[in-house]
């Protein structure tokens, strides 16, 4: 980020990259239910979806990503 990056501009990258990371986490968990169903490999019955990230989730996330960046 340049110097001149303002700071709602910082925010809304984190918001976006965590979103991002807690999307591609929630359907890895999805696409490999998906397969092991798929596959016969697990009982339908007995399946925990994984749940899609909440706005609280997002913002759980860019704080985490934002006291990283904060520290280097």
């Amino acid at each position: 980020m340049s110097p001149n990056t303002k700071p709602f501009e910082i925010r809304a990258r984190l918001l976006d990259q965590a979103e991002s990371i807690l999307n591609r986490r929630y359907h890895s968990e999805y696409d490999k239910i998906r397969l092991l169903l798929d596959k016969n490999l697990i009982d339908p019955k007995n399946v925990i979806w994984p749940v899609p990230p909440s706005t609280d989730d997002v913002l759980v996330e860019a704080e985490k990503l934002y006291k990283f960046i904060q520290t280097k």
